[in-house]
């Protein structure tokens, strides 16, 4: 269960857009060709691949970019790239995503290119198009003005490196030297086996070979590896290392202990582009303080939907709410929505494929009508949100007397309830403004409403939606219950 699950709700709908980041590293460009198979070449025995279409994808340094920029942050991004077509298809992909591209063209070297073939989901071949070696110092030098240039105005920095000779230890330790300085947390990606060039940072994030390999150990035995990682924390003045483990999570790496998180079970298709979304997610996560468990448990839940995909696929932010979704819905207050957050909430579910049904009322003094049709309502989809009149509305629609229960203990009893997935309280006469806003499939209201004078019927039919009367339970209503106590008396 992830903790801090109120402010990482919070974070992902409102902060997380408003922290910036500096990505530096391997910039490249992930083409795709995708067809079928359907026969062995007489000329080889190798598979021959119907090509049906092709893509593009910002790759490697880039794809940290793009998950930071998908799940809502501003980011700028720096790397090496060629004087060729492909820069500009890097370049084009970036800009469309908001991603401000800071690119050092080096002549003489191409932009890493990585071209895969798949038949339908099954990659077949891929080919690298890119040039080794160390480019002229001054391109380097042009790299460090454009990221210290950055640095005043970010959240974070994430150096993400794929040994393609962007992050030279120079490089490396002035970019991180330059952001602690100025109390800028930064995380590494690492390729190098020497994690001396990424000393002083905040967390490196290698996988379990990366970590074995940089150990100079065999990465079999989990918890020897682990507890003997501990000493690089102070070694390489880390504050923690989070080991990815591939299907077995995410290790947190302090210098006195280590800890575990189990991976979110998903099925695996391609493991491409994880690692970046690990990092982004940590990125975000670090920026927005949230705890280092959250922040781990989080990526863990970000990295089980990019496994899901082909190909280098960012993770997208609605996507991730998604996948917290279940433990949204056993958290009462998380439930409670305002009306923007209603919006949010309504698209979030649509996008994964959910029908959204909405009903209203005043829901003073809870009682066995108000479930039954609550529950009838939650029967015409798979998830049910319910408008509440706020306490000046009720007065206004039931006299100065009411409500008998104030608005904020409406919505929390509401929200209790097993078949209520959010409540939204609105202070207009009718729900007709929270209805248009959300487009709701379906609207539901009890017997005592004909379809000529339920609110917003004719707007929920105008986009398709279905509107259902259900039958009201007699001798049950909040009037009843209020005269019947009274009598008592």
């Amino acid at each position: 269960m992830i903790e801090q699950l109120h402010a990482v709700i919070s974070n992902i709908e409102h902060e997380w857009s408003t922290k910036r980041f500096l990505v530096v590293g391997d910039v490249m460009l992930d083409r795709y060709i995708w067809g079928d198979v359907g026969r062995i070449s007489p000329e080889a025995p190798v598979p021959v691949v119907r090509a049906a279409r092709h893509s593009e994808q910002p790759g490697g340094a880039a794809n940290v970019a793009m998950n930071l920029a998908r799940l809502g942050a501003q980011v700028a991004v720096a790397g090496f790239t060629g004087t060729d077509e492909n820069a500009a298809l890097l370049t084009a992909s970036l800009h469309s995503s908001a991603i401000k591209p800071l690119f050092v063209k080096c002549e003489g070297f191409p932009t890493i290119t990585k071209l895969r073939i798949l038949g339908g989901r099954q990659q077949m071949l891929r080919l690298d198009s890119e040039l080794m070696g160390e480019r002229p110092d001054g391109d380097y030098d042009r790299l460090i003005e454009a990221a210290l240039a950055q640095l005043p105005e970010v959240d974070a920095v994430v150096l993400s490196d794929y040994a393609k000779g962007a992050l030279t230890p120079r490089v490396c330790q002035t970019i991180i030297q330059a952001a602690r300085k100025n109390n800028i947390p930064v995380l590494v990606d690492p390729k190098s086996d020497d994690f001396s060039r990424y000393r002083g940072a905040t967390v490196i994030c290698p996988n379990r070979n990366e970590l074995a390999t940089a150990l100079r150990m065999n990465s079999q035995d989990l918890t020897e590896l682990l507890s003997t990682a501990q000493a690089m924390v102070p070694e390489f003045n880390l504050e923690f290392l989070a080991v990815t483990l591939s299907e077995k999570g995410i290790a947190l790496v302090h210098a006195d202990s280590h800890f575990l998180a189990p991976a979110v079970a998903r099925q695996v298709f391609d493991v491409s582009g994880a690692g970046d979304t690990v990092i982004a997610v940590l990125a975000l996560s670090l920026a927005s303080r949230l705890e280092l468990k959250t922040a781990v448990e989080l990526a863990n839940a970000a990295a089980g939907i990019v496994v899901g995909k082909v190909g280098t696929v960012a993770v997208e932010r609605q996507e991730l709410l998604a996948a917290i979704g279940p433990e949204i819905a056993i958290h009462t207050v998380n439930k409670l929505v305002d009306r923007i957050d209603a919006i949010r909430r309504v698209a979030l579910w649509k996008a994964n494929g959910d029908h959204v049904v909405f009903t209203n009322g005043c829901f003073d003094l809870l009682h066995i009508g108000h479930i039954t049709l609550l529950e009838q309502a939650r029967y015409f989809g798979d998830k049910l949100i319910v408008g509440i009149n706020s306490d000046d509305s009720v007065k206004a629609l039931k006299g100065p007397d009411r409500p008998i229960v104030g608005e904020s203990d409406r919505a929390r009893v509401l929200a209790a309830l097993a078949v209520v997935d959010a409540v939204v309280v609105f202070s207009e006469p009718t729900p007709l403004e929270i209805i248009v806003a959300i487009q709701p499939d379906v609207l539901v209201k009890g017997g005592d409403y004909s379809m000529d004078n339920i609110v917003g019927a004719h707007e929920v039919q105008s986009w398709g939606g279905q509107v259902k009367i259900v039958p009201l339970v007699e001798g049950f209503s909040t009037t009843n219950l209020i005269a019947g106590s009274r009598n008592s008396k």
